[in-house]
């Protein structure tokens, strides 16, 4: 008789399997400051990165955990760093000197509920313009987020191949629920991860964007002759300068080095079954609720797509307009006053676009999206 081996499964919660998908990314340094909800990552990673002989701190506040983190990456670490709003909003300096300095870094957003203090243990989504706009100039960032526990490490891994791909800051953005609820997780979800290794060069300038879309390797500092970091306008050297012609290189490279290549961006799920009336967008946590919606408006007999998106940033325009084909109707939750529904009007042209949206700390549930969609 052939017996079938039952799936294995434990039982886990989103911070650890941030942490688990950082270190097996490769990651060796981490610093942060106790915030909640993000604190369960902090304490994992001075738990288990020592064991693979990482380094793991707790800053004296959120602006010295992400300039650790920052010098670490220069030194040569792979680094990782997690907060929640009120520390996202500190950090905003440092991720634009990150952006500037061009230094590959993963930053975990943790969201709670807002503005300022908020509900500390009180989930949200309000987050989702300020990581995309909350540093000075404007230039793309990279941000991607998570709807379960499994893809709280897959998506980990990825911000770690992003950020060296593209040498740029990488933000996770997740949540109160999604980091601190158990769930029981088929261990086979987990997907095998071959960790990418940074490419370095011991010589030469640090930068060049010549083509403006072009990557270079980093230097290694302590290494060959001396050049500058610095988070002003600079030349190839590193050197700050208002030469006209390579402040415009500068700043054209970083727009063009992550708009020029969204299709290695780009993740999304579709959910279609045919041709349908309705599309149901979704992100993060409330993408729970938006998959059973789905299911239960095609047993009533609703045709209807499910999208989640999975890489918030840059907005992943060209599967929103072909998961959009045909469609009247877009109906968007999220636990925020709206914030990504202003996007999907953008591309949704003429389409009637709903918005389902709680911000008193609850989960929007099954219920209300069918309702939205009818």
């Amino acid at each position: 008789m052939t017996t079938t081996a039952a799936p294995r499964r434990e039982y886990i919660d989103g911070a650890t399997a941030i942490v688990r998908g950082a270190i097996d990314a490769g990651c060796t340094f981490f610093a942060g400051y106790p915030i909640t909800p993000a604190s369960g990552i902090l304490m994992a990673m001075m738990r288990e990165l020592p064991k693979v002989g990482g380094v793991a701190m707790q800053g004296e506040d959120e602006i010295a955990s992400i300039g650790m983190c920052i010098g670490a990456v220069m030194g040569g670490a792979k680094a990782l760093t997690a907060t929640s709003g009120p520390g996202i909003s500190l950090y905003s300096e440092n991720i634009g000197l990150a952006v500037m300095g061009e230094v590959p870094l993963v930053i975990v957003d943790v969201q709670r509920l807002g503005p300022a203090t908020g509900g500390a243990t009180t989930v949200a989504q309000g987050d989702v313009q300020f990581v995309r706009w909350g540093t000075a100039g404007g230039y793309p960032m990279i941000v991607l987020a998570p709807s379960n526990t499994p893809e709280s490490y897959e998506l980990t891994v990825k911000a770690f191949e992003l950020s060296e791909r593209f040498r740029c800051p990488v933000i996770l953005l997740t949540d109160k629920e999604l980091a601190m609820t158990l769930s029981a997780v088929d261990v086979d979800a987990y997907p095998d991860v071959e960790p990418v290794a940074r490419t370095i060069k011991d010589a030469g300038l640090p930068y060049s964007w010549v083509p403006a879309d072009a990557v270079e390797p980093m230097r290694a500092y302590g290494a060959g002759d001396a050049f500058r970091f610095t988070g002003s306008t600079h030349d190839e050297g590193g050197y700050i300068t208002k030469l006209p012609a390579k402040v415009g290189a500068l700043n054209e490279h970083l727009v063009a080095k992550i708009e020029d290549h969204r299709d290695e961006i780009e993740m999304v799920d579709v959910d279609a079954d045919g041709p349908a009336d309705t599309v149901v967008v979704s992100y993060g946590v409330t993408a729970g609720a938006a998959r059973a919606a789905v299911r239960e408006l095609r047993a009533k007999g609703t045709a209807v797509t499910g999208v989640v998106v999975k890489s918030l940033w840059p907005i992943p325009e060209t599967s929103l307009s072909a998961a959009f084909d045909g469609a009247a109707r877009i109906v968007v939750p999220e636990l925020n006053v709206g914030l990504y529904r202003r996007e999907i009007e953008r591309i949704a042209a003429d389409r009637d676009v709903v918005g389902v949206n709680r911000i008193d700390g609850k989960l929007i549930t099954v219920a209300e999206i069918v309702e939205a969609a009818r």
